[in-house]
Order: structure tokens, then sequence, then C-alpha cells
């Protein structure tokens, strides 16, 4: 099974605890680690190989999610500003990286992609750790409107 759908599933049945919220057209998930803190993820519900593959009502949903919950996620963490990025190429299913940028980071890091960090090194996702910002998260997509 692929990885998102593997997510989702988990979503689904309630094993995913990595899980912000259930959104219009997905889920709203915390990523594995956390070296940029409020790193999340959006799933597609259902999942499909990429944003072209949704009709024009679950694409605008989609994305519309995507900014909303980019919006919770800079309110809860004070980041200076969202990266989103849609890319696919090693898990070839649709999901929207959400990274929050700090004004923090170091002088090599803060103007290059996320990716130019040390993810295998990273601090993981733990509730203990993370969970208050994961339900500030999940709180402040419910009490804003979708639309």
């Amino acid at each position: 099974m692929a990885l998102i759908t593997e997510r989702v599933a988990q979503a689904r049945s309630g094993t995913n605890d990595k899980v912000i919220c259930r959104m219009a057209s997905g889920w709203a998930v915390m990523g594995d680690v956390q070296f940029l803190p409020g790193y999340c993820l959006l799933l597609p519900d259902p999942v499909v190989a990429s944003l072209n593959d949704l009709d024009t009502e679950a694409r605008t949903a989609y994305l519309l999610d995507m900014a909303r919950l980019g919006d919770a996620v800079l309110q809860a963490t004070g980041a200076l500003r969202m990266n989103y990025e849609i890319l696919g190429n090693s898990e070839p299913e649709l999901h929207c990286h959400l990274f929050p940028r700090y004004a923090s980071e170091p002088d090599d890091k803060r103007t290059m992609p996320a990716w130019f960090y040390d993810w295998k090194n990273a601090q993981p996702y733990a509730e203990v750790d993370h969970g208050e910002m994961r339900k500030t998260i999940a709180q402040l997509l419910k009490t804003t409107p979708s639309a």
C-alpha cells in the first residue's frame, strides 16, 4: 500500500496519532518530523494521484483547505510565512506539505527549501512534545469558517 493511502486509511480508522482534524477535502495531519515546529500535511480523501485528477469542485475544496490549514498554522506558531509544496515525485499520490518558516531559522536554511534540513536526524513528532500545537491548530480550524 502506498504511504499516502496508508496514512488516509489510518486517519479513517482513528489509528493515525498525527491527525489534526478531518477537513472538507481530506485530513490535516502533523508531519512525521518537526524540524520546523508546526510542519503538517494535507492528505486528500479519497486519495488521487495528483491535483489534476480532481474535478473543479474537489480541486477548489482541496486548495481552500490548504490555505485554511496554512492560516491556522501561522496563527498557532507565529511563523513569519508559510511554504506550500505539492510534489508527488517520491510519493505519487496527492499531498501538500505545509512548512511554517521562521525568522529564527539559521541563515543557511531560512531562504532555502525545507528539504535542505536534515530530515533523518530531525525531532520526530511526539504527542507529549507537539500535541498542544496539534490541538491548537485543530481548534483554530474548528472556529474558522470554511467559506
